[in-house]
C-alpha cells in the first residue's frame, strides 16, 4: 500500500514538473513577439535586420586617438594601401588619413530612445489617440447599454416571436463582414457620411450577435425569483434591468469592454474607408504611414505600436478581476 502511494505520489510530481515546463515554455513563446517589437523600437534603423538576431539593442561606435586624445568617429572606409584609414571625426570636419591602429571599434547597449521622440514629432501622435478614443469609447460605452438591453429582453422577457428574432440575430454571425462592405459604403456615402466619424461609432452603438449572445447566456443564468422580487418591490422592468441585471453582469460587461475596445483601437480597415482628412486619421492609419511601398521604418513602426499597446494593457490589468470572474462563470451552473 505504501509502495503504490509512494508512486502515485512520484507520478503526480512528475506530471507537475511536465506541465510547468510546458507552460513555461508556451509563455515564452507567447511573450517573445512582445519583447522582440521593444527591442526593435530601440534600434537603429542599420541595427534591425542582422545575421543573428540581438534581443538586447547594442550600437557599433568608432574612435580614433589623436593627438593624444580620443574623438569619435564615422564608419572608416580602411585602405589597404600602406594600412592607413580614411575617417571623418564627429564634429563634420574634413576626412583625413590617419594609420588604421589607432582606429578602434566598441560594441555598447545602447537603446534608440530618440525613436520615439522621432514618431510623436514625425505624425500627429496624440491626435491620433484622441481620434482613436473618440471612436472607441462612444461606440463601446454606447454598444455595451444596447448590447445589455437586448440581452435582457432576449433572457427575461416574454413576447411573440422572441426565439426567433433571436436566432435571425445569431445567423447575422455567418455573413462575412467582406460581403457588407460595399453595401454598407454606398449607403453612407448616400448620406453623406463619408470623411467622419458617425460610420465608425453610429453601427457600434447597436451592439453586436456575439455580445447579445453571451449576454443572454449570463442572464438566463440568474434566477427567476431575484426578477419576481424586483417586481414586488415595485421594479418595472427597466429598472429591474438597470438596478439587477446590470450589477450582476459586471463580468461580462468587462469582457465585452476589453473586446470591444481592442477591437476598435485597433481597427484598422473601417477608418481607411471612410477617412480622408489626415487631421480625423486613427493611430493605426497614422502608424501606417511609417511603412511605404519601397521602405519601412521598422523601427519607427514599433516605437509607435509599443506606444499603442500601452492603453490596451492597462485596461486589460484595471479589468482582470473581472475578467477572470467572467471565465470562471462560464464554468458554473446555477
Amino acid at each position: 500500500m505504501a509502495t503504490t502511494t509512494t508512486s502515485v505520489k512520484r507520478s503526480t510530481l512528475l506530471l507537475d514538473i511536465v506541465s510547468h515546463i510546458v507552460l513555461i515554455a508556451g509563455s515564452v513563446l507567447m511573450i517573445a513577439p512582445f519583447v522582440w517589437m521593444l527591442s526593435t523600437s530601440l534600434k537603429t534603423e542599420g541595427n534591425i535586420f542582422t545575421p543573428m538576431p540581438e534581443w538586447i539593442p547594442r550600437q557599433t561606435y568608432w574612435s580614433a586617438v589623436i593627438d593624444g586624445k580620443r574623438h569619435e568617429i564615422a564608419q572608416p572606409i580602411v585602405e589597404n594601401d600602406n594600412g592607413r584609414a580614411h575617417i571623418r571625426l564627429s564634429d563634420d570636419s574634413d576626412p583625413i588619413w590617419i594609420p588604421a591602429k589607432d582606429v578602434h571599434k566598441e560594441v555598447r547597449v545602447a537603446p534608440e530612445w530618440r525613436n520615439y521622440k522621432e514618431v510623436i514629432q514625425t505624425v500627429p501622435f496624440f491626435r491620433g489617440v484622441a481620434n482613436t478614443l473618440i471612436i472607441t469609447l462612444v461606440g463601446l460605452f454606447g454598444g455595451l447599454f444596447t448590447t445589455s438591453l437586448s440581452a435582457y429582453a432576449f433572457a427575461k422577457l416574454r413576447f411573440p416571436g422572441r426565439d426567433a428574432l433571436f436566432y435571425v440575430i445569431l445567423g447575422t454571425m455567418m455573413i462575412p463582414g467582406v460581403v457588407t462592405m460595399l453595401p454598407t459604403f454606398v449607403l453612407f456615402r448616400q448620406a453623406g457620411w463619408i470623411n467622419t466619424f458617425r460610420p465608425l461609432i453610429i453601427p457600434a452603438l447597436f451592439g453586436g450577435a456575439w455580445g447579445i449572445f453571451l449576454m443572454r447566456q449570463h442572464m438566463k443564468t440568474v434566477p427567476d425569483e431575484l426578477e419576481d422580487a424586483s417586481r414586488i418591490d415595485g421594479c418595472n422592468p427597466f429598472q429591474t434591468y438597470w438596478r439587477l441585471m446590470l450589477p450582476l453582469s459586471k463580468p461580462i460587461l468587462a469582457t465585452l469592454g476589453i473586446f470591444g475596445f481592442m477591437g476598435g483601437w485597433n481597427d484598422f480597415m473601417g477608418p481607411l474607408i471612410y477617412l480622408n482628412d489626415p487631421d480625423k486619421f486613427t493611430l493605426q492609419l497614422l502608424l501606417a504611414s511609417f511603412s511605404s511601398y519601397y521602405s519601412t521604418k521598422i523601427n519607427l513602426l514599433m516605437a509607435g505600436s509599443v506606444m499603442s499597446l500601452v492603453p490596451v494593457l492597462a485596461l486589460f490589468f484595471a479589468a482582470q478581476r473581472y475578467f477572470v470572474q467572467a471565465i470562471t462563470l462560464t464554468g458554473v451552473k446555477g
